[in-house]
């Protein structure tokens, strides 16, 4: 027997009109650089929880032994996850089943011409068999409203980087 799991109660409507970013869940992930002292190489990554515990490791395709999860992987993983949720609680609002959804979310990993640094590249296909094209491309383009990863895509996402002492 499986266990059910719960649905979120998470809405689309503008339940909040505050001036200032609203926290409603936070997570911390530590990584620390193994052996080889470098997190993508040889890092293990911990969530404070416990919940997310395992080894970072680079691609083949980038030098390493590709024997482990690299931070692409967890990125397109977190990615796809996140758009999935925000269609299927817009599926459940227009009355549509979103059992059939999936998202396959690739992340590339490359250099930006402009300066040569590094930058990523998204890529979601959605599939939803049986659900017409058009319906379900007014609620794809909501998702991408919505989903605050797609948000991040599209318009930054604020970030601050401190030295602990």
């Amino acid at each position: 027997m499986t266990e059910r799991i719960q649905l979120p109660t998470l809405s689309t409507e503008k339940d909040f009109d505050g001036e200032e970013f609203s926290p409603i869940y936070t997570t911390t992930v530590t990584v620390h650089g193994g052996a080889a002292s470098h997190g993508r190489a040889s890092g293990h990554a911990r969530s404070a929880d416990g919940a997310l515990d395992l080894d970072l490791r680079m691609p083949a395709e980038l030098g390493g032994d590709g024997r482990g999860t690299n931070p692409e992987q967890l990125f397109a993983a977190g990615f796809a996850a996140c758009f999935h949720g925000a269609l299927s609680l817009l599926a459940r609002q227009e009355a549509l089943d979103p059992a059939a959804i999936s998202v396959v979310a690739t992340v590339a990993f490359g250099r930006d011409p402009a300066d040569g640094g590094y930058l990523l590249h998204v890529d979601l296909v959605v599939r939803w068999p049986g659900v017409d094209p058009e319906t379900a491309g007014e609620l794809i383009e909501k998702a991408d409203a919505l989903c605050p990863y797609a948000r991040m895509a599209w318009r930054g996402t604020p970030t601050t980087i401190t030295l602990a002492s």
